[in-house]
C-alpha cells in the first residue's frame, strides 16, 4: 500500500488486510458480524443435527451424520480463532449460548434473527426425523456452497484463507445428504420428501437476505462482498434446483 493511500482506498481498489491492528473500525465490525454469522450457525447447525444422529437408518447414515457435526464444530472453532485475534472471548463464546434453542415448526420468522444469537435464521427450525434432516442439510449445503465462493475472495486473507479450506469440507456435506436422499428415494420413493423440499426452501432461500443496495455497495468498497445477494440466492436456486431434478424432485414453493 503506498504510503499517501488510505485504508479503505487501498480495499476499494482490491487491496488485502492481514493484521487486525490494521483494520479501521467499520471494517472490523463488518468482519466481526460476518464471522459471527458463520460461527453461530455452524454452531446451532451442529447441535441441531446432533439430536437426530441415532435416527440414521445404520451404522453408515450414523457415522456420516457425527462426521457433518464433528466437521462442522471444527469450522466454526477455525474462524473463532480470528475471532479470537480481534478479541473475542472464545471459550465463553461456544459455552454459553443456547445453541440447540428452536423455534416452533410453524414459525415463520423470514430473515429475523432471535435474541439467542447470529445464526441465520433457518437454524432456529427444528428438524423432524431423519428424512427432513437430510432434505435440509442437502438445500442449506448448497446455499453454503455458494455463500464461500463468495467469502473465500474477501480482503481479510486470515478469514478468505480459512474459507477456502472449509469451502470442500462443506461441499462434501452436502454430497452425504445427496447421497442420503438417493437412498431414500430407492426405499420409499418421493411422496413424502416433496412436502419437506417445500417446507425447508423458501426458509433456506431467505439465508441469502435481501438487495440492499446501500449496505452492499459499503462492503463491497470494503472488499468483504463482490456479489449482490440476488445473484447468489439465483444461482443456488439453479444449482439446488438441478440436483432435485435429477432426484425426481422440485423446488420448493
Amino acid at each position: 500500500m503506498a504510503e499517501d493511500m488510505s485504508i479503505e482506498s487501498y480495499l476499494a481498489q482490491g487491496g488485502m488486510l492481514s493484521n487486525p491492528a490494521n483494520v479501521p473500525p467499520r471494517y472490523r465490525a463488518a468482519l466481526l458480524k460476518l464471522m459471527a454469522t458463520f460461527v453461530d450457525s455452524e454452531l446451532a447447525g451442529a447441535a441441531g443435527f446432533a439430536d437426530i444422529i441415532n435416527a440414521g437408518p445404520g451404522i453408515k447414515a450414523r457415522i456420516a451424520a457425527a462426521k457433518i457435526v464433528l466437521e462442522k464444530s471444527d469450522n466454526a472453532d477455525r474462524v473463532l480463532r480470528i475471532m479470537g485475534e480481534f478479541g473475542a472471548d472464545t471459550e465463553r463464546y461456544a459455552d454459553h449460548h443456547p445453541w440447540t434453542a428452536r423455534l416452533e415448526r410453524d414459525a415463520d420468522i423470514g430473515q429475523s434473527r432471535t435474541g439467542h444469537d447470529m445464526r441465520l435464521a433457518v437454524f432456529n427450525y427444528p428438524l423432524q426425523g431423519w428424512a427432513d434432516a437430510v432434505v435440509m442439510n442437502l438445500l442449506m449445503g448448497r446455499a453454503v456452497a455458494v455463500q464461500l465462493a463468495e467469502f473465500s475472495l474477501i480482503s481479510y486473507q486470515p478469514l478468505a484463507e480459512a474459507f477456502r479450506a472449509i469451502a470442500p469440507i462443506e461441499a462434501r456435506h452436502a454430497e452425504l445428504a445427496e447421497e442420503g436422499l438417493e437412498r431414500l428415494i430407492e426405499d420409499s420413493g418421493t411422496g413424502d420428501l416433496q412436502p419437506l423440499v417445500n417446507y425447508w426452501w423458501p426458509r433456506v432461500s431467505v439465508s441469502f437476505g435481501t438487495e440492499d443496495s446501500d449496505n452492499f455497495d459499503g462492503l463491497k468498497s470494503l472488499g468483504l462482498r463482490r456479489t449482490p445477494n440476488r445473484e447468489l440466492n439465483t444461482r443456488w436456486q439453479a444449482e439446488a434446483g438441478a440436483t432435485l431434478a435429477k432426484l425426481g424432485l422440485k423446488p420448493g414453493k
